[in-house]
């Protein structure tokens, strides 16, 4: 078979490589010029464990490569999928389906025999239906199931982990019209690969694919948000939100995933989509206040971690400087969208501190959002002659910092664990005042 992916970002880039790796001849193509060179070159415009390598196997073995020109892409393609971007439409919140549409009306110009059109890019409910008609319009001689299908194929992805999310998913969702038969085929042929993993394939209608995606990221986002709430709770009542969270998560109908407290989620994913599922419902008349609430509350606990810090540093950090380990939203990722970090570092800037931080990723990304901090090359550089710690991003390298290193670097002795990857007596030991999420403050140890 062959497809074409229009769209080299995140989940078109992945997906193809993934798709690729299953014998499928793949095209991806991107307007970017200068992106669709840097793939000729081997370089990745993003960072994903593995993926690197997944590229450089797949185009030596002739299966993938990469273009511009999407009307020699879409040609003689069994399945075009559409992984453009979705963002948040400014002033509304809804998902902005600019580049979807645009890129539905390319692909009808290019069509010249029968081809499945799948959506990839998260999209709201409806919006398949939309990109037939812009199809319709566009191509008034092609004919919905004779000479083309439009499918809904959300993607479940994990930065950090997508390549085997993609290869090893816990489902595959298929939304598309009850007649296409022949679209269910294409899909069936193309994740072919998946059955012998006996991975389950749910095939659906349209409506239903869409918001089963908008439906899951807003349920994990919720399950993050209500620990969040439990740990504030936690710390009040003198109660370990580490233990709570392994006691519920034990139960076989919670589940121990999604039960980490910390400092709010971000990335590419739960804040806009929860978001965009809020504004749908709101639209349908068929309001959804429990998402409305996390978006509400988590956007209030990134901008309370910043008073978490100030606290833990005696009231104030005029004056002050802050060694920050880890931008990202999350590890194993240089996405810094809608990062905790992003909040908070503005917040501590604005409060005299002087901010001075290490990613292992995402420094080149935190740059241009972030200009107003020093970076450093390592850990131990950031918390030179720092008067509080804080952890942000659970990066592993950081797991196994070396505290007695860090107590001759640093110049106070205060650390802020926003993510419970220390051992408190352990940091304690070593001489600082350690602070965490939803359990006790361990002061210092007296040394000597």
């Amino acid at each position: 078979m062959r497809i074409a992916v229009i769209g080299t970002g995140y989940v078109g880039l992945v997906s193809g490589a993934c798709f690729s790796d299953f014998g499928t001849t793949v095209i991806c193509v991107d307007k970017a010029i200068d992106k669709i060179e840097r793939l000729d070159r081997g370089e990745m415009p993003i960072y994903e464990p593995g993926l690197e390598q997944l590229v450089a196997v797949n185009v030596r073995a002739g299966r993938l490569s990469f273009s511009t020109d999407l009307s020699l892409a879409v040609d003689g393609a069994d399945a075009v999928f559409i992984a453009v971007g979705t963002p948040s439409r400014r002033g509304d919140g809804h998902a902005d389906l600019s580049y979807v549409f645009a890129a539905a009306e390319e692909i009808a110009h290019a069509i010249t025999g029968y081809t499945a059109i799948v959506t990839k890019s998260t999209v709201p409910v409806g919006t398949g239906r939309k990109v037939a008609e812009v199809i319709a319009k566009a191509r008034p001689d092609l004919k919905l199931g004779i000479d083309f299908d439009v499918v809904s194929n959300p993607e479940f992805l994990r930065e950090g982990s997508a390549i085997e999310d993609f290869k090893r998913p816990d489902r595959v969702v298929i939304g598309s019209l009850p007649e296409s038969d022949k679209a269910r085929d294409v899909m069936r042929e193309l994740y072919r690969p998946l059955y012998l993993l006996e991975t389950p394939i749910l095939f659906t209608g349209l409506e239903t694919s869409e918001l089963i995606k908008y439906a899951a990221n807003s349920f994990l986002a919720a399950k993050i948000t209500f620990i969040n709430e439990v740990a504030s709770l936690c710390e009040v009542v003198g109660a370990d939100v580490s233990d709570v969270a392994k006691g519920i998560g034990l139960d076989g109908r919670i589940g121990k995933k999604f039960l980490h407290a910390g400092p709010g989620y971000g990335g590419s994913c739960f804040p806009k989509d929860c978001l965009a599922l809020v504004k749908t419902a709101r639209d349908a008349g068929s309001p959804m206040t429990l998402i409305e609430t996390v978006v509400e509350v988590n956007e209030s606990r990134k901008k309370q971690m910043a008073q978490r810090v100030v606290a833990a540093a005696g009231g104030s950090v005029a004056g002050k400087t802050i060694g920050v380990l880890g931008l990202t939203f999350k590890p194993n990722t240089d996405d810094m969208r809608d990062s905790p970090s992003l909040s908070i570092i503005p917040e501590l800037i604005a409060a005299g501190a002087t901010v001075k931080a290490y990613d292992p990723e995402g420094i080149h990304e935190a740059k241009k959002l972030l200009p107003d901090i020093s970076y450093a090359s390592d850990a131990y550089e950031a918390l030179e002659g720092a008067d509080c710690i804080v952890l942000m991003t659970e990066w592993n390298e950081f797991r196994g910092l070396d505290w007695g290193r860090i107590a001759n670097c640093a110049r106070g002795r205060v650390v802020v664990d926003l993510r419970n990857i220390y051992n408190p007596q352990q940091v304690a030991a070593s001489g600082f005042n350690y602070y965490s999420i939803g359990r006790a403050a361990v002061p210092a140890l007296k040394i000597g």
